[in-house]
Formats: C-alpha cells, sequence, structure tokens
C-alpha cells in the first residue's frame, strides 16, 4: 500500500481478521455437529457402518427399552434445569441487588465468597459433597449441632438424589449469574433511581419498575445459558452418583444417556450404538435451539 493511502471502508481486508477464528469454529464446532447429525442416520460401528435413514429416532420413541430410558432422562433434565433457574437465577439476582447496596469492602469479600466455588474443578466439588452428604461421615457433626435428622443418604435415595445433585450444582454456579446480574444493575444509571427517590418510591418499587425491566435482556442470557449448560450436564452426575444416574437412574439426564448409549455401551450389551446416540443428541441439539430462539426473542429489549 502506498504512503498516504487509505483503505477503503467498504473493502473485504476485514476478512482476513476473521478467517483464523471462522476456520477453527468449522472445524471444532461446525464440522462435529454437521457430522453428528450424519450419524443419527446409520447404525452399526465405523467399520460396518448401514444407512437406517430415521430408523433410530423411530425405536427411540417407540422402543420400550430406549423410549423409557429416554423420557426418564429428559424428565430429570427438565427438572434439573427448573431447580437451577428459581434457585440459582433468583438467588443470584438477589445476591447481586443486596451486593449493589453494600458498602465497598464488605462487596468485595462477598463478591469473592459467593464467586469461589466457581473456580473449583467439578469432580473436586462433587466429592467434597459426597463426603458431606454421606451420613458415616457427617453423623456425628450434626448429631453434636442437634441436625441428626438431617443425617440420612440425599445422594443413595430416589426420592431425594437428583434434588441433591441440582443443589450441589446451584451451589458451584451461582456466582456467574450473580456477577452478571450485578454488572448489569451497576450500569443502570444514577438518574433513574434519583427520579424515582423524589417520587417517593420504595425500594420494592424502585426494583420491581425500573431495575427488573431494565435487566430483562439480561435474564434472557442468562437463561439461556442456564438452558443449554443444564441440558448438556454430565460431569456434575459422574461426580456425584455414576454415568448410570444411580440410584435407579433417579438421576439420569441426557448427558449421561447420551455417554452411555453413544459411546460407554448401554447395560446389558455393553455395545456403543453411535446412530442412537447421535440420534439423542440430534435431538437435544434441536431442543436447545428453538427453546434459545424462544427465549431470546421473548427477553429482546424493546427500543
Amino acid at each position: 500500500m502506498k504512503p498516504g493511502k487509505r483503505l477503503h471502508p467498504g473493502g473485504s481486508y476485514w476478512i482476513w481478521y476473521i478467517l483464523p477464528a471462522f476456520l477453527i469454529y468449522l472445524t471444532f464446532m461446525a464440522y462435529p455437529l454437521l457430522d453428528s447429525l450424519r450419524l443419527s442416520l446409520y447404525t452399526g460401528n465405523a467399520a460396518n457402518r448401514v444407512f437406517v435413514g430415521m430408523d433410530n429416532f423411530v425405536r427411540l420413541f417407540t422402543d420400550a427399552n430406549h423410549a423409557s430410558r429416554y423420557f426418564n432422562a429428559m424428565t430429570n433434565t427438565i427438572y434439573f434445569f427448573a431447580v437451577h433457574m428459581l434457585v440459582q437465577n433468583v438467588l443470584g439476582l438477589l445476591f447481586a441487588v443486596l451486593l449493589t447496596e453494600a458498602a465497598m469492602y464488605a462487596r468485595r469479600i462477598y463478591q469473592t465468597v459467593i464467586f469461589l466455588p466457581t473456580t473449583f474443578a467439578i469432580l473436586v466439588t462433587g466429592y467434597l459433597w459426597k463426603l458431606i452428604l454421606n451420613p458415616v461421615w457427617s453423623r456425628g457433626l450434626l448429631n453434636d449441632m442437634g441436625l441428626s435428622a438431617l443425617a440420612r443418604p440425599w445422594l443413595g435415595s430416589e426420592s431425594t438424589a437428583l434434588t441433591a445433585v441440582s443443589l450441589i450444582s446451584c451451589w458451584q454456579w451461582i456466582g456467574i449469574p450473580t456477577m452478571i446480574f450485578m454488572a448489569a444493575l451497576l450500569n443502570i444509571s444514577e438518574d433513574l433511581y434519583e427520579a424515582a427517590e423524589i417520587d417517593g418510591a420504595s425500594k420494592w418499587q424502585v426494583f420491581w419498575h425500573i431495575k427488573l425491566p431494565l435487566l430483562k435482556p439480561v435474564v434472557g442470557i442468562i437463561a439461556i445459558l442456564t438452558f443449554v449448560n443444564n441440558f448438556n450436564a454430565f460431569d456434575i452426575v459422574f461426580a456425584t452418583t455414576n454415568v448410570n444416574g444411580a440410584p435407579g437412574f433417579s438421576t439420569d439426564l441426557l448427558g449421561t444417556l447420551f455417554y452411555r448409549v453413544g459411546i460407554a455401551g448401554q447395560h446389558p450389551i455393553g455395545i456403543p450404538d453411535t446412530g442412537m446416540g447421535a440420534a439423542v443428541a440430534t435431538i437435544t441439539f434441536a431442543i436447545l435451539a428453538v427453546g434459545s430462539l424462544v427465549t431470546l426473542n421473548a427477553t429482546r429489549a424493546k427500543e
């Protein structure tokens, strides 16, 4: 380029800046996704793969063994997601509101305390909570505290295992929605608060009529992140129970079902069915795509 010559604003030179990231995305994101869609139309292993069309999807919903496991995992995943929305995100919003009104030194301390669990490895978190919730380890301390009724196998009972796993996950990741909500609240103009104070609005009225409407796009983003992460959840179940969704498949999620069917092989045969696993992954992707678009459209801020 000659000295003094400027690049035309409409030029295509910017393509070279995004090309490396675009190639990485195609290689590690787009290609595996499209290949998974292709595999869902086949059955058998890599050496003997046969095209079966939509048969994997039909068997997934009509075969007694596959259908019972799939709908059980879907129900558990929806419950897992609901607990995160009602506990993790609601408490995250509450903590964010309280932190924005706290003094600066107190805000930094509580920010650290709330966000610290997100820095733990999930396997470490799962192992620690397995010890805490194991009555063999905790009964003595709970008895001394007068809480002997809590000394029970929370992760070993079908009626409480999924709730316990969900709350463990909420405990670990509550720092993320808290920080996002807090950043959004601190970005709201002080002029709005001053006008509300002049009009005699209470704190509840300020939250309900000023803060919450302005947080609507952020609520949508957090809901989408929670939705995607929960429907892909695998590691927290693996760390606290096992990939079979013990006890009695009560903690079986779509992620663990996909792993057993498509990668590890499901009992009693133990032979991976990559086509069926890809069918599970494809349906999960469709659910995530539709749910994310609906949530994004419903929470989009108006001009």
